[in-house]
C-alpha cells in the first residue's frame, strides 16, 4: 500500500523506508517551536531532565507573540524567562519587541519553515505550514521541551483525509470560507488525529495565504495536520522567503484514505461560524440580523497581506459603524510596513478603526480587545469557544476579512455586497 505525503514526510524523518497508519515511530526534527505561553512552560520542564543543552540552537524558534508587548508583570515574567533562555543558548531565532511577529505568519516569512520539514511547536495551530508541504503539527510543552534536548519526538502515523477541491472561488470567497465550510461539514472532530491533505486542479486558484489560512485551521477540525502538495506558487514563496533547500514528496496514487471529499469552491459562499464551535456554520445570506460591538481582524489565521489588502480596499472611503470597535492587527512588522506604504494603515485610521503592533492579543482573550457581557465581536480568529475573546457571556463570529470589515462598516453581520451605496461613501 501506498503513502500518503505525510507518511512520506515522517518515514524519511524517521530512516524508514515506509510507514503506516497507527505505527509508533520516532522521529527528527527540523524546527522546534514555542512561544511566551508556552516557551517558559517548557524551559522549566527541560530543567528536570539530564541534559541541560539544546540539541541545535539554530533549530529552535522563539516568538513572543501572544502579550507582546508585555501587558502584566506575569507576561513581562515570561518573556524574561524566554529572553534569559534564549541568551543562554544562544538560540538565533528568537524574537521579541521589534523583531516580533505572530508565530505563524512569522516563520514562513522567515524562511524558517520549507517543504519535507518535520515541524513541531507548543501552540495548537503551528498545523499551518503544511501550506508549504511541511509536516507540521502542535504538541504540549513537555514535548517542546524534550525536543529541544533531543531534536526528536515521538509520533503515531495519522491516517488521513483527502479533500478533493475542485473549480474557481466566487470573487469574495477566500481560505477562511473553504476551511469553515469543511469544518461546518465535517465537524470540529470530524478529522481527530488525521492527516487533512487538500488536492485537486481548485488548488491553483489559492493563493499562499488562503493556504496558510486553510492549514492554520485543520486542528478545528480535530486534524493531527493540514498539508498542500508542493505547486510552483508554495516553489515561488519558499525561494522569495528562503536561502533553505526543500524537498518535495507526492502522495502515491494508492495511498490510503479513511474518506475522500470532493468541493467545489464555485459554489461556496461566504461563510461564517457563529458560537460557540467553528462547526456550527452558516452562509453569510443565512447569517440574518445580528448586531455587532466590535470586530477584529489579524491574527495567525487572517493578518496576512492579503488579509490587509482586502480588508483595507472595502475599508477604503467608508466608516465604520459609531458604536463599533474596529481592531485591525498586522500579523508582521514586514506585514505592517506594508500597510504603511501600500498606504492601508491610512485607510484603516480615517475609517475609524485602531490598528495594534502584531499581536496574538484579543484572540486568546488576553488582551487589545476583551469583550464585555453580552457583547458581540466578528473576528478573523480561529476558535469562538465559550469565553474565547473575554466574558463567558460574550460571543464571537468566525468570518473572512472582507465579511469582518463590511460587518464593521454595516455595524451588524453582513458581506461586502450587502454594503450599501450611503455607507460606501462614509458618514456615521
Amino acid at each position: 500500500m501506498g503513502m500518503t505525503m505525510t507518511q512520506k514526510i515522517l518515514a524519511a524523518h524517521a530512516g524508514l523506508e515506509s510507514v503506516k497508519a497507527g505505527q509508533l515511530i520516532e522521529a527528527e526534527l527540523d524546527l522546534v517551536l514555542g512561544n511566551d505561553i508556552t516557551s517558559p512552560v517548557a524551559i522549566g520542564e527541560m530543567k528536570k531532565m539530564n541534559t541541560q543543552t539544546v540539541f541545535d540552537k539554530d533549530k529552535i524558534a522563539l516568538v513572543m507573540d501572544h502579550f507582546i508587548p508585555n501587558k502584566d508583570i506575569k507576561s513581562a515574567e515570561n518573556c524574561k524567562c524566554c529572553r534569559d533562555f534564549a541568551c543562554r543558548h544562544e538560540i538565533s531565532n528568537y524574537f521579541d519587541v521589534g523583531e516580533m511577529g505572530i508565530e505563524h505568519a512569522l516563520l514562513p516569512e522567515k524562511g524558517l519553515v520549507v517543504a519535507g520539514d518535520a515541524v513541531i511547536g507548543a501552540d495548537s495551530h503551528t498545523c499551518t505550514y503544511g501550506a508549504l508541504g511541511a509536516f507540521s503539527t502542535g504538541v504540549g510543552s513537555t514535548d517542546m521541551a524534550a525536543g529541544m534536548v533531543t531534536g526528536k519526538a515521538w509520533f503515531k502515523v495519522p491516517s488521513a483525509i483527502r479533500f478533493e477541491l475542485t473549480g474557481k472561488p466566487a470573487k469574495w470567497v477566500c481560505g477562511k470560507d473553504i476551511i469553515l465550510h469543511i469544518i461546518g461539514m465535517i465537524g470540529v472532530d470530524g478529522a481527530l488525529y488525521k492527516s487533512m491533505e487538500f488536492t485537486g486542479d481548485g488548488i491553483r486558484y489559492l493563493s499562499m495565504d488562503d493556504r496558510f489560512t486553510i492549514c492554520n485551521m485543520a486542528i478545528e477540525a480535530g486534524g493531527k495536520n493540514g498539508i498542500f502538495p508542493v505547486d510552483e506558487a508554495a516553489k515561488e514563496y519558499m525561494r522569495e522567503h528562503s536561502k533553505r533547500d526543500f524537498k518535495v514528496y507526492e502522495a502515491d496514487e494508492d495511498a490510503e484514505y479513511e474518506a475522500v471529499y470532493r468541493i467545489d469552491l464555485s459554489g461556496l459562499k461566504p461563510t461564517v461560524a457563529f458560537p460557540h464551535l467553528p462547526e456550527n456554520t452558516r452562509t453569510i445570506d443565512e447569517a440574518g440580523e445580528i448586531e455587532i460591538d466590535q470586530v477584529v481582524i489579524g491574527s495567525c489565521t487572517n493578518g496576512r497581506t492579503e488579509d490587509m489588502k482586502t480588508a483595507a480596499g472595502i475599508l477604503k472611503g467608508r466608516k465604520v459603524k459609531k458604536g463599533v470597535r474596529c481592531i485591525v492587527i498586522p500579523a508582521t512588522q514586514a506585514i505592517y510596513l506594508q500597510c504603511i506604504r501600500e498606504g492601508w494603515m491610512e485607510t484603516f485610521i480615517e475609517a475609524g478603526a485602531v490598528v495594534s503592533t502584531p499581536t496574538c492579543g484579543p484572540c486568546l482573550g488576553g488582551y487589545m480587545g476583551i469583550l464585555a457581557a453580552g457583547e458581540k465581536c466578528v473576528s478573523t480568529t480561529n476558535r469562538n469557544f465559550v469565553g474565547r475573546m473575554g466574558h463567558v457571556d460574550s460571543e464571537v463570529y468566525l468570518a473572512s476579512p472582507a465579511v469582518a470589515a463590511a460587518s464593521a462598516v454595516a455595524g451588524k453581520l453582513c458581506g461586502p455586497e450587502e454594503i450599501s451605496s450611503q455607507e460606501m461613501t462614509g458618514g456615521n
